[in-house]
């Protein structure tokens, strides 16, 4: 029986995008107040121009 509900769903960029975000989430929730630009800078893995 097919299931037309029942569908494997796998994107690369999705992903990612929810790795950032949780991580993110922690990162503010173990946080006193809010995140710097530079902590969430860091967080995203992004480099100083």
């Amino acid at each position: 029986m097919n299931d037309q509900f029942d569908v494997a769903l796998h994107d690369e960029d999705v992903h990612a995008e929810i790795e950032l975000s949780s991580d993110l989430m922690i990162a503010a929730s173990e946080h006193d107040g809010p995140l710097s630009e530079a902590e969430i800078d860091q967080i995203l893995g992004l480099r100083e121009r």
